[in-house]
């Protein structure tokens, strides 16, 4: 049997090791240049050094944040920034002004131009009390009817896209739209369908609409509602039912969209609607894709059809060839860092930018899955890295460049393996309001001190015979 010194010696001894596994994160995480805590925007123009590694062309990356005021606050994850590194590694441009930024698309004919969506939590004093449905081309009781929930957060949001010279800073308006509410109200992704319209992921109201950036009517619309049960698929209706969170023109005239609720990347035809049989992945078909962010297609001419896809909740990036009308995996590349990757794109040389959210970096991998540029950055959303194309539309498909899966060694597997005893949702949601230099190992390590401590506290009240004594004092 085990002595009461033995187990206490145990106890001690995990308790122990995992401070000084969260100490040594906490005193050796490098106090990384893209850290902009603490400075203001000019200051952080205002420099010239290097703050990330040299790279061909300029890397644009877009983040969120995870300030559920969606304002600054204290913490390096409470800031949304939009940030475009130089060639040399040093900042080209900087601006945190918006809560949150989105998609990022550079525009074409240009060397530093990019368009870009962002949301902007209003007060529910500076919200619209006229919505205008006609313009928004919605039934009026559709729109009461997810009024009713996300009106409940006392606020709303701003979407828009904005166009900016990197290399000046000038600025200009493109488009905007308000909707109720917040969380699950923000417009993620837009994508140029022409010179003076876009196609919009409507995360509010389950559906994909074209709008003249003009006059800001809303004129083709598709409704998820119309391809699927509201009670028995995605989340919960209408609160965060379908999510659809990216979309993408293809240069047939299709459209591209990531329902991330439905775990599944659909393909629409503006004329017919759903096209069913070109659908990736499958409500709860985890395997497959579990909660995906943008996706992006590699046309026939580079070695598709081919998509690049963030594979969320499952901790990775795969990429599925579509051969004799079905989808297969083709390539996957994860590490024990990767936690909530949400944006990949796939280079002209075959490399893949990839934006790892909860892992708080953007790397790029080689054709032989190895790490040849990172930069560290709170939970960045997406990144474009310019001259290279939109997304991955000039990229090779992992077939035709014969890329090879990231191949993970013994202890790689095993932190891996452990990630995978908690369901991704929750590790994520975990990491989510963790700070920057929390890692995985960090995070089980703290958890293991934490049920150390309670154990530990169980068993001395045991041997104390404290449930006797408490029982005792109970009235008869």
């Amino acid at each position: 049997m085990v002595s009461k010194r033995a187990l206490r010696l145990f106890f001690a001894a995990v308790i122990v090791l995992s401070g000084l596994a969260v100490t040594n994160a906490f005193v050796s995480s490098p106090a990384s240049a893209t850290d902009f805590e603490g400075k203001s925007q000019d200051d952080i123009m205002g420099t010239s050094e290097q703050v990330a590694p040299p790279r061909g062309n300029v890397t644009v990356i877009a983040t969120d944040s995870n300030s559920w005021l969606g304002s600054e606050s204290n913490g390096p994850r409470a800031r949304a920034e939009l940030v475009a590194f130089n060639p040399n590694g040093s900042i080209l441009y900087y601006n945190d002004s918006h809560t949150r930024y989105w998609d990022v698309d550079p525009v074409p004919g240009t060397r530093t131009t990019v368009e870009y969506a962002y949301a902007d939590h209003l007060p529910k004093s500076e919200c619209p009390t006229d919505w205008n449905l006609s313009k928004r081309n919605v039934n009026e009781s559709v729109w009461r009817e997810y009024e009713q929930v996300h009106d409940e957060a006392g606020a709303c949001t701003m979407n828009g896209v904005e166009r900016v010279n990197l290399s000046t800073g000038t600025v200009t308006p493109v488009w905007s739209q308000a909707t109720p509410g917040k969380e699950a109200t923000r417009y993620h992704d837009v994508d140029r369908l022409n010179s003076t319209h876009l196609v919009v992921a409507d995360i509010f109201l389950d559906r994909v609409f074209t709008v003249d950036t003009r006059d800001g009517q809303v004129e083709w619309t598709w409704n998820a509602r119309d391809a699927f049960p509201t009670n028995a698929s995605g989340g919960p209706y209408p609160d965060d039912w379908s999510h659809i969170n990216d979309v993408e023109v293809l240069d047939d005239g299709r459209i591209t969209v990531s329902a991330r609720n439905h775990d599944r990347v659909l393909f629409l035809d503006r004329e017919t609607g759903l096209l069913k049989n070109q659908t990736l992945g499958a409500e709860n078909d985890y395997d497959v894709l579990y909660e995906q962010h943008n996706p992006d297609y590699i046309p026939a001419e580079n070695g598709g059809p081919a998509e690049v896809v963030g594979d969320s909740e499952n901790n990775r990036v795969v990429e599925y060839q579509r051969e004799n009308g079905s989808w297969e995996r083709s390539w996957t590349w994860q590490d024990p860092q990767m936690q909530w990757p949400r944006d990949a794109d796939r280079l002209p040389n075959g490399h893949t930018l990839i934006t790892d959210s909860n892992g708080n970096r953007v790397f790029e991998v080689n054709d032989e899955g190895k790490i040849v540029w990172s930069v560290q950055i709170a939970f960045p959303y997406e990144a474009e890295r310019l001259g290279t194309g939109d997304e991955s539309t000039g990229g090779p498909s992992a077939k035709k460049a014969g890329l090879e899966s990231r191949t993970n060694g013994p202890v790689d597997r095993f932190w891996i393996s452990v990630k995978d005893v908690l369901p991704g949702k929750y590790l994520n949601g975990l990491m989510y309001i963790t700070p920057v230099w929390v890692g995985v190992q960090e995070l089980f390590a703290l958890l293991g001190g934490v049920l150390a401590v309670l154990a530990w506290l169980v068993c001395e009240a045991w041997w104390a015979d404290v449930p006797s004594t408490v029982r005792r004092r109970l009235p008869e």
